[in-house]
């Protein structure tokens, strides 16, 4: 209750004015960051408040995350939208996209050349930190040699809201270059629900039938939603 009391009475006043217990960064270097609220953590990465509307870094944060709907949804507002909050300008909206990205690209790690693959959850895995949340569809391809090692990673086409325009030139065009074996497809619903649509359907049929005309074996198609996946290979789908 005590501790509670002392947040109140420093409501509104500069970060600096609180006792040394209180301030985020200070509580995180002491308690870690494991202790500090989700407003807490992101005050550090804004460092200032609102001057003109009198509010100190932690309760714009919070503002922030009131208006975004938490967490997820700072990984899905671009940064024009973030600079509509007040007191958040392109300076602050960039420190946060920054360190969305940051997040998003550790949990989902690089992919190296000679990795090898055995199941759709180790690809799903690498790619959904980075697809989940997406506003448009992105496609992209694996090229795996004949022991199903990485090539390399490529990205086809992104689309939009609903779609994304992908032809068998483009996406075997790399694969030919590279020499590869088979391929993966992945691609996300910006939705979040991964139920392959008729098109998904489509055009999976029409790039295994050219994958077996040129001898590039299409492994797996993969379908990225919200935190979920499905695998064409899984459901008996190919």
């Amino acid at each position: 209750m005590a501790a509670r009391g002392r947040r109140r009475n420093i409501r509104g006043r500069n970060i600096r004015e609180w006792p040394e217990e209180e301030r985020p960064r200070e509580r995180l270097l002491t308690k870690g960051e494991g202790a500090l609220s989700d407003s807490e953590l992101l005050a550090i990465i804004l460092r200032t408040g609102d001057a003109v509307g009198g509010l100190s870094a932690v309760e714009l944060a919070r503002n922030l995350l009131r208006r975004s709907g938490g967490l997820k949804g700072l990984d899905t507002m671009t940064a024009t939208g973030l600079v509509k909050t007040k007191g958040i300008g392109p300076a602050k909206a960039a420190q946060v996209k920054a360190a969305v990205e940051l997040g998003r690209r550790m949990q989902s790690g690089r992919l190296r050349r000679g990795r090898g693959f055995s199941s759709s959850n180790e690809v799903a895995e690498h790619f959904l930190p980075y697809l989940r949340g997406l506003r448009k569809e992105v496609f992209k391809i694996l090229l795996l040699d004949a022991r199903n090692r990485m090539i390399r990673e490529e990205t086809v086409s992104e689309g939009s809201l609903t779609a994304s325009i992908v032809h068998p030139r483009e996406v075997f065009k790399a694969a030919v270059e590279e020499s590869a074996a088979s391929v993966i497809l992945v691609h996300n619903h910006p939705t979040g629900d991964p139920t392959p649509s008729k098109e998904d359907r489509a055009i999976t049929r029409q790039l295994v039938k050219a994958g077996e005309i040129m001898n590039i074996k299409v492994l797996d198609h993969i379908i990225v939603g919200d935190g979920v996946y499905l695998s064409f290979a899984d459901q008996g789908l190919l």
